[in-house]
């Protein structure tokens, strides 16, 4: 709940809100070096500035001010000569609002410091001593680019109000559509791109929905999981083999990457790919070029690669049991897919979906859920995703003896929601309005009178929650 609303725009030095008033933009100045506080605090006069000294003086205006642009001087105590006390802050940013643009102070020789802020997520950094008017420059092009980002959100999730998204996936969640919104602007790229998501989020379809919207979609589309192959048998799977390589080779056959020359090679569960077999994969994201076991001549293959997976690679590089060259050959682009538990309103949303499927297939007297089957909906915390809920939806279809699926056919037990730790109340607030009435709005099918009635308020309050949160009935 910012000051600044979706559909705020500047105005000179402040921001015009959609009821006109004006307000200041915040911005955070996290530096030790009082004077130089004091110099910054003093050229921004069109902002609303906020100092801290620390971390944790930080992280309080952070939670309570919610500011729109932060700079940051890695050098902080109780490690002022260092950078770790800067990088912890920069991540707990970061973590705790996602959308904050921070910008890196960088002193002479620390440029290496600073690409690796960006790296992690920092918007841009900026030399000492300090040009004010270079980093004034900065700090507003920040700004204004995050005024942008919330007006494209915004406009994105009114584009996709029949609740569709990259070519046919169900979702009315926000982190949802703009996973499915950076798939289509890479698309055309040649970029690796790795999605990141538990098992049975929709990563598969992520991948060929890249594939459709790309300019390879004429060509194959091959998928294949590395977990579910033994390891003496991936490498000839993915490679492909001559005649006579070993036991059993009576005919030359291609891999998987060869079948997808001029399309897209979607590699799920990369994590699972032993380490010798890595380094065969490296070499051929490097130089374009593979060669079939037991053979000796290089075959160029065009493929464009899309891997998946659900392990932690960042810890398996730590552990030496995933290339980290590897990782960054793959990881172009990162795409993280939220859990359906993250994605209020969506398991309703999906189950009325999978319920038309199932019903029209193997129980046509099937109509709709029940309210006590919606209220379990809402309430499972669906540790196996979508699959899970596919499963239970058309187990629920089949054992359904009415025009209505009950709870019990669901055959779910009702658990405790998981906890998580939120910037402010503020947030917690908005989270717990918003949670409400998407499941609403899911249940009642954008009802509005329906979804103000489950809610119990007026119709008028409903829609003014609607449009103080930008949500879309």
């Amino acid at each position: 709940m910012n000051d600044l609303t979706p559909n705020a725009v500047m105005t000179g030095g402040s921001i015009a809100t959609a009821k006109g008033q004006r307000k200041l933009p915040r911005l955070l100045i996290v530096e030790d070096d009082a004077g130089l506080q004091r110099q910054l605090k003093w050229a921004f006069d069109d902002f609303e500035v906020l100092c801290a000294s620390d971390r944790a003086s930080a992280i309080d205006l952070l939670r309570y001010e919610e500011p729109d642009v932060v700079t940051l001087d890695l050098g902080l105590p109780p490690d002022p000569d260092g950078v770790s006390e800067g990088f912890a802050t920069l991540a707990e940013i970061l973590r705790l609002k996602p959308d904050t643009k921070v910008i890196i102070a960088s002193g002479h020789g620390e440029r290496q410091s600073a690409r690796d802020a960006i790296a992690q997520g920092a918007y841009d950094f900026y030399p000492k001593p300090v040009e004010i008017e270079d980093l004034a420059l900065i700090v507003r092009r920040a700004l204004n680019v995050q005024l942008i980002e919330r007006e494209n959100a915004r406009l994105n999730l009114k584009s996709g109000d029949d609740h569709t998204v990259l070519g046919g996936m169900i979702t009315a969640d926000a982190q949802m559509v703009k996973a499915a919104r950076t798939i289509e602007r890479v698309a055309n790229t040649n970029v690796s791109v790795m999605l990141l998501g538990a098992s049975g989020t929709g990563k598969e379809l992520f991948a060929r929905g890249l594939h459709e919207k790309s300019n390879r979609r004429a060509r194959e589309f091959i998928a294949i999981n590395c977990a579910a192959i033994p390891e003496n048998l991936l490498e000839s799977e993915l490679f492909g083999h001559e005649k006579g390589a070993f036991t059993g080779a009576i005919k030359t056959t291609i891999g998987k990457i060869e079948q997808a020359e001029g399309g897209t090679l979607f590699l799920d569960e990369v994590g699972d790919i032993p380490l010798p077999l890595q380094v065969k994969l490296l070499r051929f994201l490097q130089e374009r070029v593979i060669e079939r076991v037991g053979g000796r001549s290089p075959i160029a293959v065009d493929t464009r690669v899309v891997c998946a997976t659900h392990q932690n690679l960042e810890k398996m590089i730590i552990e030496e049991r995933f290339r980290e060259d590897l990782f960054y050959r793959l990881a172009e682009i990162v795409v993280t897919i939220p859990s359906l538990a993250e994605r209020p309103g969506d398991a309703a949303l999906l189950a009325k979906h999978f319920l038309a499927k199932f019903a029209a297939e193997m129980n046509p007297g099937v109509k709709g859920f029940g309210p006590d089957a919606l209220k379990m909906l809402d309430a499972w915390h669906w540790p196996g995703n979508v699959r899970e809920l596919e499963n239970r939806v058309k187990r629920a279809v089949i054992m359904a003896e009415g025009r209505l699926v009950r709870a019990e056919d669901l055959d779910l037990e009702r658990a405790e929601p998981e906890t998580a730790e939120f910037l402010n109340l503020k947030a917690v607030r908005e989270l717990a309005d918003r949670k409400a009435i998407r499941h609403a709005l899911a249940r009642t099918e954008g009802n509005i009178s329906g979804a103000a009635k489950l809610l119990g308020i007026s119709r008028p309050t409903l829609y003014d929650l609607l449009r103080q949160y930008d949500i879309q009935s």
